[in-house]
């Protein structure tokens, strides 16, 4: 009787090392093959559209990838924070700038960098979020209870 548990034990074993030694096998590329088409076509003859979201307004999406009369889709991610709307621009941005009371935003601005996926952009931009809440204290201040 323990010979057979044993065995079985071993066929378990040896049948789970090849089920994942093929997985491993048939698994092509790295990270970035999800998001290429599977054309022949450069990136500079490739039309890309806008990322599309899933499900709400950012997060995982689709954007369709244009070659002569191929068009394929692509995974896309959108992030979900102040920079959906250039999310295919890369902008260098300055400092923040004071908060505004009255609209209790602060604004700043970016100058173009470079353009992804042939995007149009703008040269220059300008951005705001709301005010934190609290005050951010300097490195000298400390706690007091």
């Amino acid at each position: 009787m323990r010979s057979l548990f044993s065995v079985t034990l071993l066929l378990l074993l040896a049948l789970t090392l090849t089920t994942e030694a093929s997985k491993r096998k048939n698994h092509k590329g790295g990270k970035h093959d999800k998001s290429r088409p599977t054309s022949e076509c450069s990136a500079a003859e490739t039309q890309y559209g806008k990322c599309v979201p899933e499900q709400g307004d950012c997060g995982d999406g689709l954007r369709e990838a244009t070659c002569k009369d191929r068009t394929d889709k692509i995974h896309c991610k959108i992030p979900c924070n102040w920079k959906k709307d250039i999310s295919d621009c890369k902008y260098k941005f300055g400092p923040w700038g004071s908060c505004d009371a009255v609209t209790n935003t602060k604004n700043r601005s970016g100058t173009l960098k470079r353009a992804l996926f042939n995007a149009e952009c703008q040269t220059t931009v300008k951005v705001s979020k709301p005010c934190s809440p609290k005050a951010k204290k300097t490195r000298g201040e400390k706690k007091t209870n």
